[in-house]
């Protein structure tokens, strides 16, 4: 039976093999970073863009000995006591800078901690179970709850000691924020197959062999693609927004995704938020048995209440630069501000002022979670410096909300998540070098929060208000207000209606002839092309204008031709009315864009019922009948459903007609994979404002869902550029199931937040009661 000393000896001994395969491993993973940026400086982007991937690539490659050397120095101090200590040489300031000894600790040592701390979640991101694991068995082998703050098992350590010796190195943060991706992509599968290969030796010494070897999956090295969309528009992602952009890791994630969904699953979707909320409720349960995330609303002490209005008086008077001076002035201000760690230790501060007036457990465990679930929501680089401050204004009628119901913390659906993460997708695509977001939309998001801070004591119900009226404000704002998507959607809305159009005048012109002896040519000519011409028309000039009537009277003039003519004066009124008609129907074909062959062989077919009247061969229409219909022609409008609800409208109506196609406008009529039934249901799901990828017609590139049609059986995407691409329903789920079709975010905001301060109460629990 092995005795404690025999069990701490091979905890020391998975340390030290932990640290070897780091050691082992430090020059390839730096390479590979290497590689990392040398390939993104051969990709296309804005000049100034496309010069610092160049200057951090040449930089990075004379600096790599460095680097790797103190990498390799520092962990090499971790081989015999599995710790290391803040004071190691890679800890120290970079060259040229002095210790602080005692003085206010600066903001360059800030942000490398801030960059520290992101490369960390990013290894959490990746390892979660493999490390969570290996601190299992850890546990069992030292007869400990949790990790010593520096044992080098930590990713924080590795994350410390990595950015750390960058900068000893003499790479700067900027260096570090172009190669972020990569550099976050590279170590954080460095640290999950150190920790699965520390996993399986002590598996194999049959430390805790009940808890399975997790499958990994070893991968060629990334290519690094960061989506290129030309001319760098403001307010949409493109090429200035360099490697820390909200598409940065999109050639990771969009590949994740591609497999998933051919799979027939969803990339982070609801299942995948539920999981993170029920891991959270039972990381809490366990440290304040009294938390629950489905217990009964309950009123918050009287104490902790008068904190919260302190508090948020606070940050409002602390902000409050972002509200005054115009928009301009307050984007500036807003950046400098949340650009500087204080704001962050400021709002450190007031949480540990709330957590002396909270009364129990419950209400001190709250306060923590949402602070943290800020923190990471404000360290988020792809949210806009200038809307992340009206994020904080928002942490304490969060707060508030959540003390009072603790279902925030047990379902996705709750208002107040939703209208973060709704808000958060819609600005997390917008250009994250110059910030830009439209004023139009600043000031919404700005009108949302300070409704939300009026309303102290109406709980959910103000969140669900403004959420409804943000978006009915994104439907406003895409079709009237944004320049890059206005026309877009005026002309995805003229699809619709004449399509729309179409099918109804098909559904009635079958009515009105279904007892009418009309020549099957001339039928098939009215259904499937002359009905698309009237709703074309009525489109452009309105159901009563004189094109529009013109139009439908050349419908009557062509049934009663093709009916029979048995006297000389019809036949020869056919023959002087023939040629005007004919170039009507011309006219009318080419503005609905028919191609010129096509025009030729549905008159060639209109020739031949002509011909079979001329003989005869049809059944003649009484002069009454023909009255009839030449009266409901005129007012057909008069006869179409009010209720569109129940049209569908077919994918090959859409497509078929190439004159939808324009230099603006992209009806997309190919690609992708037979959708399930999921996939569909998904299609149905996406929401306005939300960024994607997509790979369509050879590029690739970010694109922001607009418009939305009735039922949502078309979509409208717009790219940086303005170029819209519309989807029906069936081709967006295919797109969708091929993977062709991504989302830039692979979870939402809050999600993400979540996963986030799990990370950090994974490595400290007791911090919720403290």
């Amino acid at each position: 039976m092995a005795t404690a000393a025999d069990s701490l000896a091979l905890a020391a001994q998975a340390r030290r093999s932990y640290v070897e395969r780091l050691l082992s491993g430090v020059p390839s993973v730096v390479h590979a970073v290497e590689d990392g940026a040398r390939l993104l400086a051969t990709q296309s982007a804005e000049h100034s863009l496309q010069y610092k991937r160049r200057d951090v690539a040449t930089d990075l490659r004379k600096a790599a000995p460095t680097w790797t050397n103190g990498i390799i120095s520092a962990l090499r101090g971790a081989l015999v006591s599995g710790m290391v200590s803040a004071s190691r040489p890679g800890d120290l300031p970079p060259p040229g800078r002095t210790s602080p000894g005692m003085s206010l600790v600066d903001d360059d040592t800030i942000e490398t901690e801030i960059l520290s701390s992101r490369l960390a979640l990013a290894m959490m991101d990746r390892a979660s179970w493999e490390f969570t694991d290996l601190r299992s068995r850890m546990s069992a082998l030292e007869k400990r709850d949790e990790l010593d703050t520096n044992d080098v098992l930590r990713p924080h350590v590795l994350a410390r000691i990595v950015t750390s010796t960058w900068r000893s190195a003499t790479l700067t943060q900027d260096a570090w924020r172009t190669l972020q991706a990569v550099l976050h992509e590279e170590f954080a599968h460095f640290a999950e197959e150190a920790y699965h290969e520390t996993n399986r030796w002590l598996i194999q010494q049959k430390v805790l062999p009940e808890i399975d070897l997790r499958p990994f999956i070893r991968r060629t090295r990334n290519s690094y693609v960061v989506p290129a969309s030309g001319g760098g528009t403001s307010g949409a992602p493109g090429p200035a927004s360099g490697t820390p952009s909200s598409f940065a890791r999109l050639g990771t994630v969009g590949e994740e995704t591609r497999m998933m969904t051919r799979a027939g699953g969803f990339a982070r979707g609801s299942d995948h938020a539920e999981a993170v909320l029920g891991r959270l409720n039972k990381l809490i349960g366990r440290q304040v048995p009294d938390f629950a995330g489905t217990a009964p609303m309950q009123a918050a002490s009287v104490g902790l209440k008068a904190a919260i209005n302190e508090a948020q008086q606070g940050i409002q008077r602390r902000l409050s630069s972002t509200t005054s001076g115009g928009v301009v002035s307050g984007a500036r201000a807003g950046e400098e501000q949340v650009s500087t760690p204080a704001l962050l230790e400021e709002l450190h501060q007031r949480k540990q002022a709330l957590k002396k007036a909270a009364t129990t457990p419950v209400e001190r465990a709250t306060i923590e979670i949402v602070a943290l679930l800020f923190q990471s929501i404000l360290m988020e680089e792809r949210i806009p410096a200038v809307v992340r401050v009206w994020f904080a204004r928002l942490q304490m009628p969060v707060l508030r909300v959540a003390v009072s119901e603790p279902d925030f913390f047990a379902t996705v659906d709750h208002p107040a998540r939703r209208l973060i993460d709704r808000m958060g997708a819609c600005v997390m695509g917008f250009d994250a070098t110059s910030r830009a977001v439209a004023d139009t939309l600043e000031k919404e998001i700005k009108r949302v929060v300070q409704v939300v801070e009026a309303y102290p004591d109406t709980g959910r119900r103000v969140f669900q208000t403004v959420l409804t009226e943000f978006e009915k404000f994104l439907e406003h704002y895409f079709k009237n207000e944004n320049e890059m998507t206005r026309k877009g959607v005026s002309l995805a809305q003229q699809v619709e209606q004449r399509e729309t159009l179409a099918i109804q005048y098909t559904i009635e012109l079958r009515k009105m002839l279904n007892e009418v002896p009309v020549q099957e040519g001339v039928r098939e000519f009215l259904f499937h092309v002359w009905a698309d011409v009237m709703a074309m028309t009525a489109v452009k000039y309105g159901a009563q204008g004189v094109e529009t009537k013109a139009m439908k009277r050349v419908a009557a003039d062509l049934i009663w031709s093709a009916s029979a003519k048995v006297s000389r004066e019809e036949r020869a009124e056919v023959i002087r009315r023939l040629p005007p008609l004919l170039k009507t129907l011309r006219e009318g074909m080419d503005h609905a864009g028919i191609s010129a062959d096509k025009q030729d062989e549905h008159i060639q077919k209109l020739n031949n019922s002509l011909a079979a009247a001329f003989t005869a061969k049809t059944a003649a229409i009484a002069p009454e009948r023909l009255e009839e219909l030449m009266g409901r022609l005129e007012t057909l409008e008069e006869l179409l459903p009010d209720n569109t609800d129940d049209l569908e409208i077919d994918e090959s109506l859409v497509l078929d007609l190439s004159g939808h196609e324009s230099s603006e406008l992209e009806v997309v009529g190919e690609g992708g994979s037979m959708p399930t039934p999921a996939m569909l249901a998904w299609a149905r799901e996406l929401q306005v404002g939300g960024w994607y990828m997509l790979d369509y017609r050879n590029r690739n590139e970010a694109v922001q869902l607009v418009w939305q049609g009735m039922r949502r059986q078309l979509t409208l995407f717009v790219s940086p550029h303005g170029r819209g691409i519309l989807f029906q329903q069936n081709r967006l789920a295919a797109f969708l199931q091929a993977g062709l079709l991504v989302p830039a975010q692979d979870e939402s905001l809050t999600v993400r937040a979540t996963r986030s301060a799990l990370a950090k109460l994974d490595v400290d629990p007791t911090r919720l009661l403290n």
